[in-house]
């Protein structure tokens, strides 16, 4: 019998982001957006561990320390080549399966995150991810899954700064290359126009109530409480 894959998720984080620099350490609920979102990662049962993908840029010296408080996996590598940064990551640490996310999506809900891995698990998909379009599921909740030697096939064969950008754009833009499967929301997480990511200004603005309103009295809010919360607060 086969040893059970390891599976790491790797999230991607800089401070130096074009719209909001520094999102990624900025806090709510007294706590910074990385830290939150490492521990609703930590949460997901199939994962061995999570490795914070940054750079080797100074400026991302905070992003280590953090990681260090917190007792996770760092890896620092090119700003801009992210596809190597992330199979550079995975390659240091023996990992099979890679559970793709972003510092973007500090409120991810670690039971999709469950529900993504089950269904790459349980199918046969090079590549599957609840992101895809037509999206079904809120900006935030992003999660890929694919195996490490997958990722090292696409580094081999693309050079373009979009593909090196972004991790997995040349897995989807590909599938004639590759397996591709898609995990849709149920109706009561269908809301493809609600942003729950960390992008601008205004988005801060949303993590921040979320978190403030629902963390302390439940750290392990999921995705209906957050839909429940923005209809009551929109409404009121």
């Amino acid at each position: 019998m086969s040893a059970a894959p390891r599976i790491y998720a790797t999230i991607e984080a800089r401070m130096t982001s074009t719209r909001l620099p520094g999102k990624v350490l900025m806090e709510a609920a007294g706590q910074p957006m990385l830290a939150h979102m490492i521990a609703r990662l930590q949460r997901v049962p199939q994962l061995d561990d999570i490795i914070v993908a940054t750079t080797v840029n100074a400026t991302d010296d905070p992003v280590v320390a953090l990681t260090e408080e917190l007792g996770v996996g760092c890896y620092r590598g090119s700003e801009h080549d992210v596809l190597d940064r992330v199979l550079s990551a995975a390659q240091a640490n023996d990992v099979d399966l890679i559970v793709e996310t972003t510092g973007d999506c500090p409120l991810i809900d670690p039971a999709i995150v469950s529900k993504v891995i089950d269904f790459y698990l349980a199918g046969e998909a090079d590549y599957v991810s609840n992101a895809l379009v037509p999206r079904t599921y809120p900006v935030g909740m992003d999660t890929q899954i694919f195996a490490t030697d997958i990722l090292a096939d696409v580094a081999g064969r693309t050079d373009a700064p979009d593909d090196r950008e972004h991790v997995s754009l040349f897995i989807y833009k590909n599938p004639d290359l590759f397996r591709i499967a898609a995990v849709t929301a149920p109706p009561h997480h269908h809301a493809p126009e609600t942003r729950l990511t960390l992008d601008t200004p205004d988005d801060l603005a949303v993590i921040r109530r979320v978190f403030e309103a629902l963390y302390p009295g439940n750290p392990e809010f999921d995705l209906s409480d957050m839909l429940a919360f923005l209809d009551d607060d929109d409404a009121t």
